[in-house]
């Protein structure tokens, strides 16, 4: 088995942890609409998104939080006895613990503690591939973890993924330093405004090529990464796993008319994400900001799939795109594969009716076809037709209207060729400067 270094006495954490997953459930509308199963169902799939064994999983009535251990001490005292019967390593708490409820568990359960944000960012730590995503994930690490000042952070100069969350208590290290926390932040900080200036150098190379960005976004574990792979034929990671890609992936993709556009690939959004890191992320979702035309896929055979399409609107307005929403989004409803003939026919009818839906299934294949001729349709009412006199001897320039834009018809005379050509706005002038040729 694979360690992974932590920020405890040394020990690294084991893939195969047994772990107990608990989802406290707080009297009165806490989770508006979320069932408390649902809830533990979700929080099992984050522990089990890096290999944790979970061996127990259930939810927690709090009639009122604790200060000390947000449940109740009987609570406490029971799973205390369940935990040391099942020789439990790791406690995860799905719900915010303060520094001292953590503390105060730990010593009673004798065992690991961590909450719903340090598990998320111990998927993020264990996920992120690109250096920018490495650089947010220990950012965002760092400051969940100054907040606590409960674990040694020896492993700075040498992390290689994972946080140190799932440590262990009673650590025999010196307390974490806030000089030395505050000092890598503000190196991270510095490191990550680099990365971020050479993605956007990028963007505005791809704007000079230039090809459309379709993003797609929706919530973890909706089938993106599986849709991605059908469309571009690539072999990113697409296990049934929450928090599968948390960096963005890009590919070409040709439509039907022949077009390229680039595909790519993020990290899916889930409810209940702490703002910070959300944050801390901003930068990964800049792609969808800058995006032609966002595809939302939402996994219709969820038993919560409004409620997740509500929690990927929410995170998009946050983002500032809640303009976008409406003329630059497509709705993929996929998963029709998992779906009883009867909800199916319901799914397939509403896809019909919406202008702007796909219903499809990822896995097999179905209704991708259409997918791709409603993001050519898409496209192609976005742009604008322009009339263009071309020399004959300016065979760049024809080959550049070939190329960039959609030509719907030619006439050509001994000295011209007098062309239609459908183009972006921004291709017209970026055209006129290129090639200063008379108009027709």
């Amino acid at each position: 088995m694979e360690a992974r270094p932590n920020g405890g006495s040394g020990d690294g954490v084991v893939r195969g942890e047994r772990c107990t997953v608990l989802t406290p459930v707080m009297r009165g509308p806490v989770a508006p609409g979320r069932e408390p199963e649902a809830r533990l169902a979700e929080a099992e799939g984050l522990a089990r998104a890096i290999d944790l064994d979970v061996v127990h999983a259930e939810t927690v009535r709090v009639a009122e939080p604790k200060p000390a251990t947000l449940i109740g001490s009987g609570a406490v005292e029971r799973l205390h006895g369940l935990i040391e019967e099942q020789d439990i390593k790791l406690a995860i708490v799905d719900w915010p613990l303060s520094p001292v409820q953590q503390r105060n568990l730990e010593r009673a359960w004798s065992c690991k503690v961590i909450d719903r944000t340090g598990l998320i960012l111990e998927i993020f730590g264990a996920r992120a591939r690109t250096r920018e995503g490495q650089l947010q994930v220990e950012l965002a690490a760092l400051s969940y973890q100054r907040s606590r000042l409960v674990r040694s952070w020896t492993h700075l100069e040498r992390q290689r993924g994972g946080f140190g969350f799932i440590g262990g208590p009673g650590e025999s290290q010196l307390e974490i330093d806030r000089r030395l926390i505050g000092e890598r932040i503000a190196r991270l900080k510095k490191e990550l405004a680099e990365v971020k200036r050479t993605r956007g150098l990028h963007r505005e190379a791809r704007k000079r090529v230039p090809y459309p960005v379709v993003a797609l976004v929706g919530y973890t574990n909706a089938g993106k990464s599986t849709l991605f792979n059908r469309l571009t034929n690539a072999t990113v990671m697409a296990k049934d796993l929450l928090f599968a890609t948390l960096d963005p992936t890009m590919r070409v993709v040709k439509l039907p008319s022949g077009r390229d556009i680039i595909l790519s690939d993020t990290v899916g959004f889930i409810s209940d994400l702490p703002t910070d890191l959300v944050a801390a992320f901003r930068a990964t979702l800049e792609e969808v900001s800058a995006a032609d035309i966002i595809l939302h896929v939402r996994d219709v055979a969820h038993p919560e799939t409004t409620l997740q399409q509500q929690e990927v609107i929410k995170v998009l307005k946050e983002l500032g795109l809640e303009t976008r929403l409406d003329g630059d989004m497509i709705e993929v409803l996929n998963k029709i594969d998992l779906l009883e003939p009867g909800d199916r026919e319901t799914v397939l009818e509403q896809a019909e009716r919406q202008a702007h839906a796909v219903a499809l299934s990822a896995l097999t294949g179905e209704g991708t076809d259409r997918l791709l001729a409603d993001i050519d349709q898409r496209l192609a009412s976005q742009r604008q037709i322009g009339h263009f006199k071309v020399p004959h001897g300016e065979g760049a320039a024809l080959a550049w209207l070939y190329s960039h834009g959609e030509v719907l018809t030619r006439r050509d005379d001994e000295a011209f060729a007098y062309l239609d050509v459908r183009l972006d706005p921004a291709d017209v002038g970026r055209y006129q400067r290129l090639y200063p040729v008379a108009p027709a």
